[in-house]
């Protein structure tokens, strides 16, 4: 059967500063949190002589957000917050609570892990207080950071790139967040670490050194549990998949997606070519299959790996696109708010988005624009004609379903996302809705295309 694949923008936000990094908050009483991170290079006067000229400074900002996405008429973000910062690199939420309180950990260029509190306000609202920070050493930019906590570990840790090459595992106590081993990872910048989710023992990290490689925390840091050079270029994101156990996810600036057995790290499972420096990459969070890339100078991707995952080698298929961004595609991230299955309409009711995805020769055009950063798109192919909104998949397509057998009978996935890109200082709240393109009889099988 045929499936239709929608992607609709529900608010754009200027960050004024350069955004970066993006993450909804995923403890479910606070899923409607999300946190946005920027990095700016101050530079000094041009007329300073390379002499006196002091070193750049790093500035950053973090934006907090209320989102109501079931409200139609209206944007559904609000700016809660703004905490003004040194530059962020990367923001991970722990995925669970620390002393009650949802905690957000932010990685800065002036080399620190800096853990935020997420409090309540006499507004009603929520607000981000300093809570913990510990300097990860002299002349470095804390790069990346990774909670343990991905499928609820109870011992809550963290490990950190940085600039120097170097990893770093804290551990966080009840007043204190303490370093536990520092270890040399890589020849030039550890751009990305991260947990195995299902045995917390394990870090991955990736280098601008174009290496990917494995540590065991029990076994010391002396010597990495594997050294991958399949990257060709510098990696710079991985994730765990916190549903499947050993599948592991990597991107570099080879604008390459490579999946995983974290039991044989010689050969990968699949690689995918997606056009751009694969910056950020996460699962979905209940849909072990679904996985969104952010792809620099190529936008916003959402992939399906199960064929992949089963063990097939084949690159893994592009369910959707989000291409609205114009500048580097940096931050993204899933959000856990449910959604209704049908998307909300425009007050002014303009064309959208509804096509099959595999529509070759397809470009998303910017229809409406309101004077509350929201718009709508149409389709149109190469010589800028409409495609129209009921243009229905192609019958060769091989697009796959994207529910895993257990869950086909929800028929559907609506998805909220949100985006944001470099220098066009930009976040975009998006929705993604996969239906069928025809509606089954109950006693008739859903079939993949």
């Amino acid at each position: 059967m045929g499936w239709q694949s929608r992607t609709r923008t529900l608010q754009v936000f200027d960050t004024e500063l350069s955004a970066d990094t993006v993450e909804w908050c995923p403890l479910p009483q606070f899923s409607h949190v999300l946190a946005c991170g920027t990095y700016q290079l101050q530079k000094g006067d041009e007329k300073e002589t390379a002499e006196n000229c002091p070193a750049p400074s790093r500035i950053g900002r973090v934006y907090l957000f209320d989102c109501n996405p079931q409200t139609s008429f209206i944007p559904p973000l609000t700016e809660t917050q703004r905490i003004d910062t040194p530059a962020i690199l990367d923001l991970k939420w722990c995925h669970v609570l620390i002393s009650e309180r949802p905690v957000l950990g932010m990685a800065t260029a002036s080399g620190e892990i800096q853990l935020y509190k997420l409090m309540d306000s006499q507004q009603g609202t929520c607000g981000l207080e300093n809570e913990l920070s510990t300097g990860l050493g002299p002349d470095r930019l804390a790069l990346s950071l990774d909670w343990s906590t991905g499928r609820g570990e109870s011992d809550v840790r963290v490990v950190s790139s940085d600039s120097s090459g170097s990893l770093t595992a804290l551990s966080l106590g009840e007043a204190s967040l303490t370093a536990v081993c520092q270890w040399k990872a890589h020849d030039f910048e550890a751009w990305i670490a991260a947990f195995s989710y299902w045995d917390t023992q394990i870090v991955y990290s990736g280098g601008d050194d174009c290496k990917l490689k494995g540590w065991d925390l029990r076994m010391g840091s002396s010597t990495p549990t594997f050294t991958s050079k399949r990257h060709t270029m510098g990696v710079c994101s991985i994730h765990s998949n916190p549903h499947r156990e050993h599948i592991l996810a990597t991107g570099s600036y080879d604008e390459n997606v490579l999946l995983w057995d974290g039991r044989n790290m010689k050969q990968p499972l699949s690689e995918t070519a997606v056009g751009g420096g694969v910056w950020r990459l996460k699962w979905h969070p209940t849909q072990e299959h679904l996985l969104l890339a952010a792809c620099m100078h190529n936008d916003f991707h959402i992939l399906h790996c199960q064929k992949a995952m089963e063990g097939q080698d084949a690159p893994c298929p592009v369910l959707a696109s989000y291409i609205l961004h114009n500048s580097l595609a940096y931050g993204a991230d899933w959000s856990r708010l449910p959604l209704s299955n049908s998307a909300p309409p425009s007050p002014q009711e303009p064309p959208q988005t509804s096509v099959g995805f595999t529509e070759s020769g397809g470009h998303l055009r910017i229809q409406y624009e309101s004077p509350t950063a929201s718009f709508d798109t149409t389709l149109e192919d190469d010589s800028g004609r409409y495609i129209p909104e009921q243009c229905s998949l192609p019958e060769k397509s091989s697009v796959p379903d994207p529910f895993t057998s257990h869950a086909r009978d929800s028929q559907s996935l609506s998805c909220l996302m949100a985006t944001c890109s470099f220098y066009d200082h930009m976040m975009h709240v998006w929705r993604w809705d996969w239906s069928p393109e025809d509606k089954q009889k109950p006693s008739e099988p859903v079939l993949s295309s």
